[in-house]
């Protein structure tokens, strides 16, 4: 009797704090998703399951099983909520991050999903090195396979899209994170040792691995035989070389969607050739590499848009570009290609990018017309489903150091991993894994190119992103490819301010490079749209999915059209300098058969975008000889800065009876207008301007914006931006009237066209 007198005293103490109807703490308590809590005085085991439609509550059951046996918490909760939540944007308990809008579909239920669960650490960011790691095996198999389905799963104190933590957006920009993370209150599970990996396939019979503990080549043969249930031979991406990506297919993180417009998009790291006076900066996000001097004059840019593509500079491709060293022997650079997994080599004089590693087969394929109109078209790469994930992928390289004997050391940002590159055949020698022995080999030369963060005051490098992961007790480490010694100035990335600053060694003063002559940067390829979208129908002036700044309709009579556009700056802006030809991009279709700036762009000096050299070639090919002339001789394109604020584009067209539309994108880089006053009040409204300019559709949320603008603690006056413009203009053009001398001659009409635009 006194036995189970103990005992109840016992259970009754238990019972207040797992009863059902009690609200207790799920929130801000730490579950594992595959632990237990058992008593083994009581031989008693539970299990928690929490029950989707009772929020901030659960229940346990008790068992009187003699055995502790570890059972996981309920998945079919978790993956029922994440499929409930697909289809809706925000709920009572989650809310999307990085998500498409209008994307409710980009989802099939029945397809293979990879929840990436319980990664991020939204107060610290000390487990940096742990969540790079897990976002590259992510990365790989998105890769890899292009049907897979990824998310990622993370409970989050607020809900609210405004008050999502700093750390959390400024992760998704620097990881590059393209997939949609599901954010929720609900303490569906919450793993105490790291985050895990969720593969399954129409929502049944997850399969569940612990990131900590799981090998890039286990995740990979899981989603391979899922795969593999469907179909035969499926299509995958050989990891042992490197991947292709089509621009026409490639996504971008939704955040970054607003903050592409500055300037500069996570300049990552920089190299200097000191004798020849050029930095070269990996504007990474932007996917190119920037060439300026000392007076922050641009000279050069290699790059024109993501992908994987050798050739001319303004055609060459890259994806995420990372370290650089110039070789004054070659007058060539040597970078690394990040999520191209390849080391690339740009030759200076001829201003071509060739592909260093993985090695070229290009001598074994035929070159001519046809394959060079397959590969263009040809958008899947189709190679043995039997292909293993190699251990020793080349991976996400990052750092790039070159030896005394001419061998590459080539480091990923964990500085998990070294490879040994010959230098002369592109072949590595070496994988290197083990720290100690990565450190016994390059770990002078890391020394050496940390050094001049040395003279970097320790409070700006504590507000870069990886300034708190040493390695192996080398200060600040993993910012030494985003430093350069020049003269007597260190040049460093501001990764988070998005900009590039100076150091003076004598007066420990710090600036900003003053950048100029942005018309060698093109038109940035964001702005350009698929050819597949030059058929696509207006409905009331508007081009399904493409923000338009203007449109207007004009009735004329055939013949030579002058168009004018006067334009308008958002108010508190400047221009940095005035508008040049190199920035802005011209198009005429329809019964529009000329615009003159294909004439003149061909005796440009100007950098010219592959895609408008390709748009000017076509066109030209209908130009007479007489028509070049005159145009020629016209003279009337032009483009500059106007009065009070004023931009002015203008351009000549011809047209036939019938539709016709010109289609003018420019890119303008603007500052705000210098205030008195520099309060922190004052420079919230600063971020809160510059950020109506950034998304002027709103797409992403302005406070989002504002917050990650004002983490660099920079001025808001010191920020360039582009404020990307896109004027349509449709003409509608009655036949040609009849002359009186009953020859039936034509006459053609001189019209010309004023339209104003305020953005």
């Amino acid at each position: 009797m006194s036995f189970r007198f103990r005992r109840l005293q016992q259970v009754s103490r238990l019972l207040p704090q797992f009863y059902r109807g009690n609200p207790c703490g799920l929130f801000g308590r730490s579950i594992d998703f595959f632990a237990t809590y058992s008593s083994s005085s009581r031989n008693v085991s539970t299990g928690i399951n929490t029950r989707p439609e009772q929020e901030g509550c659960f229940g346990e059951r008790y068992s009187t099983v003699s055995e502790t046996k570890k059972k996981p918490l309920s998945e079919v909760d978790l993956l029922s909520f994440i499929r409930s939540s697909l289809n809706k944007p925000q709920g009572a308990s989650h809310c999307w991050l990085n998500k498409t809008e209008g994307s409710d579909n980009d989802f099939k239920e029945d397809g293979i999903f990879l929840i990436l669960a319980g990664v991020y650490c939204e107060d610290s960011l000390s487990t940096q090195d742990d969540i790079v790691i897990t976002f590259e095996k992510v990365k790989s198999l998105q890769q890899r396979h292009p049907f897979l389905q990824v998310l990622a799963f993370q409970h989050s104190r607020s809900i609210c899209i405004n008050n999502i933590s700093t750390h959390l957006i400024q992760m998704i920009i620097k990881e590059y994170i393209t997939f949609p993370i599901l954010l929720s209150n609900k303490h569906i599970f919450e793993t105490a040792k790291g985050p895990c990996f969720i593969i399954f396939k129409g929502f049944k019979n997850p399969l569940i691995y612990s990131e900590k503990d799981t090998d890039l080549m286990v995740l990979d043969k899981a989603v391979s035989d899922l795969n593999m249930q469907d179909n035969e031979k499926p299509v995958i991406s050989n990891m042992k070389s490197s991947w292709v990506k089509p621009i026409e297919g490639f996504k971008e993180p939704y955040l970054s969607s607003a903050l592409r417009n500055l300037l500069l998009s996570f300049p990552g790291c920089i190299s200097v050739e000191e004798s020849g006076d050029r930095f070269f900066l990996s504007d990474v996000n932007h996917h190119r590499i920037i060439i300026f001097n000392s007076d922050g004059k641009f000279l050069d840019v290699i790059g024109s848009s993501p992908g994987f593509e050798d050739g001319e500079f303004e055609s060459a491709m890259l994806m995420r570009p990372a370290a650089s060293f110039y070789d004054a022997s070659e007058d060539c650079l040597y970078f690394v290609d990040s999520e191209n997994h390849a080391i690339r080599k740009a030759d200076m004089e001829r201003r071509i990018v060739e592909t260093i590693y993985p090695p070229s087969d290009a001598n074994k394929k035929n070159n001519g017309l046809w394959r060079w109109i397959l590969d263009k078209i040809w958008t899947k790469r189709d190679v043995d489903s039997k292909s293993e994930f190699p251990s020793e992928s080349f991976l996400f390289p990052w750092h790039l150091m070159r030896s005394s004997d001419n061998n590459l050391f080539v480091l990923n940002r964990s500085f998990g991993t070294l490879w040994v590159m010959d230098m002369a055949s592109g072949l590595i020698r070496e994988v290197v894994k083990e720290p100690s022995k990565i450190l016994e080999i390059c770990g002078e030369m890391i020394v050496e190119k940390s050094i001049p963060l040395k003279q970097i005051p320790t409070d700006w490098l504590q507000q870069q992103l990886d300034a708190n992961c040493p390695f192996e007790k080398i200060p600040y480490a993993g910012l030494m490819s985003s430093v350069a010694a020049y003269q007597d100035h260190v040049v460093v990335c501001n990764a988070v301010g998005q900009m590039v600053s100076k150091f003076s060694r004598k007066s420990g003063l710090i600036s900003i490079f003053q950048f100029s002559n942005f018309g060698i940067l093109g038109l940035p390829y964001w702005l350009s749209f698929p050819l597949e979208r030059v058929s696509a129908v207006l409905v009331d002036g508007v081009l399904s999915g493409i923000h338009i700044d203007h449109f207007e309709r004009f009735r004329l009579l055939p013949g030579t059209v002058d168009i004018e556009l006067n334009i308008d700056i958002p108010q508190h802006t400047n221009l940095v300098e005035p508008l040049q030809e190199g920035c802005i991009w011209r198009q005429a279709r329809g019964a529009a058969t000329e615009i003159s700036g294909a004439v003149n762009k061909a005796t440009s000096t100007e950098k010219v975008g592959a895609a408008q050299q390709w748009y000017d070639e076509i066109d030209s090919l209908s130009f007479s000889v007489q028509e070049i002339e005159s145009s020629t001789e016209n003279g009337s394109m032009h483009a500059g800065e106007g009065q009070d604020g004023k931009v002015l584009i203008g351009c000549t067209v011809n047209t036939s009876p019938g539709a016709s539309e010109v289609i003018i994108y420019a890119a303008l880089y603007l500052r705000l207008k210098r205030s008195p006053t520099s309060d922190v009040d004052d420079q919230v409204k600063k971020a809160t301007r510059i950020a109506d300019v950034l998304d002027p559709t709103r797409k992403v949320s302005r406070d989002l914006l504002v917050k990650l603008l004002l983490t660099s603690n920079s001025n808001m006056e010191e920020l360039i931006f582009i404020r990307p413009l896109h004027v349509k203009l449709k003409f509608d053009c009655l036949d040609h009237p009849k002359a009186d001398n009953h020859l039936k001659d034509i006459i053609l009409t001189d019209s010309s066209v004023n339209v104003n635009v305020v953005l």
